[in-house]
């Protein structure tokens, strides 16, 4: 692992959570722009098509966000070495995928990483976790995020700051996520993108 070029990614990413715990995002890239003229500074960019991808991501590191580039999503991508080597000549700061040789290969070269892990059952949950731990992603999105009150032991237990996501519709949802040891919430919902861990409740 290039860990000189991570650390200061790293610092980045854990500052920007502090105060904003809401992660966009974004489907397509009609929502870009929201995103950029918005205060969250992190966004997970999917279902953005290839030929507008360059583009899009120069528009994120020039507005100065945390982007990270959802590549199981992306068509025409695809799973190999190369499209992980096209995401870093284009400047893209982050990948997620579901896939841990992908998260593994990513973290190598030196970008951030998600591991985005579907809980829908303890057999699940238990394969996800052995992934998570070999892996050993920057972050893992969590998904659906209700199921984070569930397995909040097992997932503290794995030393990972979890995103959790899905159907996170509301400020109480955020402020339950929190509650439940995520260290914020992925969201589609403009209206969120905003909030600030300071003007929650107590979590």
């Amino acid at each position: 692992m290039n860990s000189r070029h991570k650390a200061p990614l790293d610092q980045r990413l854990l500052a920007a959570l502090a105060e904003h715990p809401v992660a966009a995002s974004l489907v397509g890239v009609e929502m870009v722009e929201r995103f950029t003229s918005s205060p969250t500074p992190i966004g997970i960019l999917a279902s953005i098509p290839l030929g507008d991808l360059a583009a899009t991501v120069k528009r994120t590191v020039d507005a100065r966000k945390i982007g990270f580039v959802n590549i199981d999503s992306t068509p025409g991508l695809g799973h190999d070495p190369g499209a992980l080597a096209y995401l870093q000549g284009i400047g893209a700061v982050g990948v997620v995928s579901t896939r841990q040789a992908m998260i593994e290969r990513a973290t190598g070269l030196g970008l951030l990483t998600m591991q985005k892990v579907f809980v829908t059952d303890r057999s699940n949950l238990r394969r996800s976790l052995q992934s998570i731990t070999r892996s050993r992603p920057d972050l893992v999105q969590l998904m659906p995020a209700m199921v984070l009150r569930h397995v909040e032991r097992q997932v503290r237990a794995v030393g990972v700051p979890c995103l959790a996501a899905g159907f996170v519709q509301s400020a109480d949802d955020v402020v339950e996520a929190l509650r439940h040891g995520a260290v914020g919430v992925c969201t589609s919902d403009e209206e969120l993108w905003g909030l600030r861990r300071s003007a929650l409740r107590a979590s």
